[in-house]
């Protein structure tokens, strides 16, 4: 072969490898995580799906994926900030919950973003809650993957005791261990409470007028808690039956208004005033501003272990538009979408 035509034929075939290259990596919608390995000090996970005695060494995380929104970025930099941040990484497993439809592509998204992490995908079927659903005030609240975590206990295996449950808008910027690590007591679930807020306006004046209603507090001590952050016990969630009692809730709802939040009240009207009380540091909420406007917000005082974006804004809507919040700046640093298809990405 004469020389020139064999260096024409070289640099046509680098750039065609170039080009399915590239190819691959624009069908691939985030870059791949580094390996998080477990510390010389951690004791090795046990965890089988069929167990019949409880892991301890094992910690379980629950949440939700949607292939179909802007959500799963939000997602996959949760994952990232669990893993980064904490001590025995490869003893965490993941729980994701999402429509039967989109687990192949998630199946391979998880996969190729985080090839050694210990995950289990459940099908979470929207038929399941779409009747039981009210509108509320923002739409992202509608959506049945909102209430999925309502059947946490139904939907994972019954060698799942425990689980702590995040959501999708937040990052955990300490050793998720500590938080497992949190004892319950007799209480079904544990989350930081906010007794200072104002109780009165998660419901409705119907529901406040009617006795009925209102009386499902007595005896009780009713505080705030934030269910995008949740350790629950689901053995005692199983034994008591109380994915029916959120339900028997969201029926009332549907007949007689008495709420205007999503999937909120239903956890408030059953455990509020029983919940074990977390630190606040567990979940810095609110950062996604109000329910309809989505400004600014700044940090509560004290320490902080976990960022949450509740609210209307979050970050990578923010941040793409080039008008993020200072606080959006510590979300970035998890954010594994490709924004940009370069060559100096493959």
């Amino acid at each position: 072969m004469p020389p020139n035509l064999h260096l024409l034929t070289t640099v046509g075939v680098t750039l065609l490898l170039l080009v399915v290259t590239h190819s691959a990596a624009k069908n691939q919608q985030f870059r791949e995580a580094p390996a998080f390995r477990n510390g010389k000090d951690c004791p090795k996970s046990q965890w089988s799906t069929t167990a019949s005695v409880h892991d301890n060494a094992t910690i379980h995380i629950a949440m939700t994926l949607d292939y179909s929104s802007p959500y799963l970025r939000g997602s996959i930099a949760g994952v990232l900030s669990v893993l980064q941040h904490s001590t025995c990484p490869e003893n965490t497993v993941f729980h994701f919950l999402a429509t039967p439809h989109h687990h192949p592509h998630l199946r391979r998204t998880i996969t190729a973003t985080f090839p050694y992490l210990n995950f289990h995908l459940y099908p979470f079927n929207p038929t399941t809650v779409n009747h039981l659903i009210s509108s509320s005030i923002r739409r992202a609240l509608d959506q049945p993957l909102n209430y999925a975590r309502i059947y946490l206990a139904d939907l994972l295996p019954p060698a799942v005791t425990r689980i702590i449950y995040l959501d999708s808008d937040l990052i955990v910027i300490d050793d998720i261990a500590k938080l497992w690590r949190i004892n319950l007591n007799s209480h079904v679930l544990g989350a930081p409470e906010y007794c200072h807020a104002n109780f009165s306006h998660y419901f409705t004046s119907r529901f406040w007028t009617s006795p009925t209603f209102s009386t499902v507090f007595k005896g009780r001590k009713p505080c705030y808690f934030n269910t995008g952050v949740m350790v629950i016990d689901l053995t005692k969630w199983r034994n008591h039956g109380y994915t029916a009692k959120l339900e028997y809730w969201m029926r009332i709802q549907k007949r007689y208004r008495i709420y205007e939040l999503g999937s909120l009240p239903p956890f408030l009207l059953v455990f509020a005033g029983n919940v074990e009380g977390v630190e606040h540091r567990w979940n810095q909420h609110g950062l996604g501003g109000d329910n309809l406007e989505g400004l600014c917000r700044d940090l509560h005082p004290g320490p902080v272990s976990l960022l949450h974006w509740s609210g209307k804004g979050k970050p990578w809507l923010r941040l793409d538009a080039k008008r993020p919040c200072t606080l959006d700046n510590l979300w970035a640093p998890y954010d594994l979408f490709r924004h940009e298809y370069l060559f100096s990405d493959i």
